[in-house]
């Protein structure tokens, strides 16, 4: 995790909090048991944070957070469709979004504490849906 550090280390803050909101979500997939994290770097395009479940058989993770390069950088966290549900319905379907599955994903602009609080809420859930496989 090297890679993160450095990049961690280069991301200037801005007022839109998206590295601190970067920063929560890693921290809440690092106490997570079990769950491994990886971390690809594509300069310029995106910074990928991808959550996996040792359980898990098909497929590569369950979350990816991405940082979108962008003028100010922001946030864009997905899941496959099957793996989350979407009570307040704040997230967009994207057909073959996620390595080629439907999935789910939550955009964040600028970092709020209700959207981070209700993207873990999804996180726990796609995890233990990925504990059984």
């Amino acid at each position: 995790m090297h890679e993160l550090n450095d990049f961690l280390a280069s991301w200037q803050a801005t007022t839109e909090g998206n590295k601190e909101a970067f920063i929560s979500l890693q921290q809440h997939l690092d106490q997570m048991e079990g769950v491994q994290l990886q971390f690809i770097s594509r300069p310029g395009i995106t910074y990928s944070l991808r959550a996996k479940h040792p359980a898990q058989q098909q497929r590569e993770l369950f979350v990816m957070v991405d940082v979108i390069e962008d003028e100010p950088r922001w946030l864009s966290v997905c899941f496959y469709q099957d793996l989350v549900s979407d009570p307040d319905e704040q997230g967009d379907f994207v057909p073959g979004g996620l390595l080629g599955e439907d999935a789910i994903c939550f955009d964040m602009e600028t970092a709020s504490e209700k959207r981070l609080a209700y993207i873990r809420d999804r996180i726990d859930e796609a995890c233990i849906k990925a504990r059984q496989g």
